[in-house]
């Protein structure tokens, strides 16, 4: 039973007969295993809805927990009467993201510089303080088409432009908490894909016999049927074996460091995902405090839990800058709600709709604070924003407070590579903030 599991999880991240660990030996493209000699042929044809040069990976933290990620960030330190801990990781510190001089919590500025240097820190609401509505958040509050979920649209038109062997987003220790037309999709633990993948006599494990059962295969049809410019397209891109067995023991090495189904673990696991071109989304959950509404002095879970946050984001960052993809992949930080800056003073803090950060970091964000927060209802809320410069502008701006979060999916979305004609059919209201994208 236990091998039946294993077998199924391993077909379903790669596809019917291991198409995607087959690309993934041989250097091939995708396509190459679907219709093998048209693509040897051309590459994909059907990347028509976003920029195959621009098109990236998006890996994308989220909970339903409304953690106080938006507690401590630039913007939070501008009001004096904002609540924030005594420990010297919220210690108010000058830094810069990019040219941009900011405040914020020290621990913010212990993450590389060249990670700040592509972080945007987006302040938006979100309309909702219900733990619960954690699915109606990623469908933008009911402004996406279809009732799909951003992940999945992002996911949708991405995978024809990545090759990806799935269209569908994974998540792998987030939780069930995505869909991809309505369906609910399942959770992929960190160790158990891990078990799945560094099995002794798996097809990971085994790379470079695939390679080369599969490069002969493909020579056999063309010699066949080919022409020769099919075959020096496949000698342009098939792997050699020396690299085919290099990147197995390199993707076991990574894959036997998951020992935990923790954050420690997702970060790892996907990246993984990234680099074996699964998914062109994986959703994780870095926890950034939880649920605090009794915090004695915010040292109970918001101080240790961002500082735990802070080591993941940079393990995270260092991972794909190691590997290669620190311009193919996006990632994204974005929860249920945020939570109160004022009202509970440093005793904790409450659930609030009005006010939340989603932080972006990627080679296509420009770094910077895109949006703002005026006082209201004896809190704090996030204005309305100028969707070129990208202030927050109380009382004006042409993205008004009830569609920020609408502005926050079209600019992840251009980040990603789609093209704004697709977003507006796909996400009613809001505009991308031409200031936080570099594209």
């Amino acid at each position: 039973m236990e091998n039946t599991r294993r077998d199924m999880l391993e077909k379903a991240l790669f596809g019917a007969g291991y198409a995607g660990l087959r690309a993934l030996a041989t250097g091939l493209p995708l396509a190459a295993f679907t219709r093998p000699l048209s693509a040897l042929a051309q590459e994909m044809t059907t990347c028509t809805a976003a920029d195959k040069a621009n098109a990236k990976f998006l890996i994308l933290s989220t909970s339903a927990s409304g953690d106080p990620m938006n507690a401590n960030v630039p913007g939070t330190y501008a009001f004096p009467d904002m609540a924030h801990a005594l420990d010297p990781g919220m210690a108010r510190t000058d830094f810069k993201l990019g040219n941009q001089a900011v405040t914020a919590a020290q621990l913010w500025s212990t993450l590389p510089q060249w990670a700040l240097d592509r972080t945007s820190f987006f302040h938006h609401a979100t309309l909702t303080n219900n733990h619960a509505n954690l699915p109606k958040v990623m469908k933008v509050m009911g402004m996406t088409a279809r009732q799909e979920m951003m992940p999945s649209i992002f996911a949708r038109h991405l995978a024809p432009c990545l090759g990806t062997v799935q269209t569908e987003p994974v998540s792998v220790g987030a939780g069930e908490i995505l869909t991809y037309n309505g369906r609910g999709l399942p959770n992929v633990p960190p160790t158990g894909l891990r078990d799945v993948l560094t099995r002794p006599k798996g097809t990971l494990a085994t790379l470079q016999q695939l390679r080369d059962q599969t490069v002969d295969k493909i020579y056999g049809a063309l010699k066949e049927n080919g022409t020769p410019a099919q075959r020096a397209y496949l000698d342009s891109l098939a792997m050699s074996r020396r690299q085919a067995r290099s990147l197995s023991d390199d993707l076991l090495g990574m894959l036997a460091g998951i020992t935990t189904d923790t954050s420690a673990g997702q970060v790892l696991a996907a990246v993984a995902l990234v680099r074996m071109n699964v998914a062109p989304v994986i959703a994780i959950r870095i926890d950034f405090g939880g649920d605090n509404h009794t915090d004695p002095d915010l040292m109970k879970s918001e101080v240790p839990a961002h500082a735990t946050a802070m080591v993941r984001i940079t393990a995270l960052m260092e991972a794909v800058r190691q590997y290669g993809l620190e311009d193919k992949v996006v990632f994204a930080a974005q929860n249920v709600f945020g939570r109160t800056l004022k009202k509970l003073g440093t005793t904790g803090r409450d659930h609030w709709a009005s006010h939340h950060v989603t932080v972006m970091m990627g080679k296509t964000i420009r770094p910077g604070v895109i949006g703002g927060l005026e006082p209201k209802s004896g809190d704090y809320y996030a204005t309305p924003i100028d969707s070129v410069s990208g202030r927050g502008t109380p009382g004006g701006g042409d993205i008004p407070f009830g569609e920020t979060l609408a502005s926050v999916a079209k600019t992840l979305g251009r980040a990603v590579g789609l093209p704004k004609a697709l977003l507006d059919t796909q996400i009613s209201g809001g505009k991308p903030v031409a200031a936080a994208l570099t594209v």
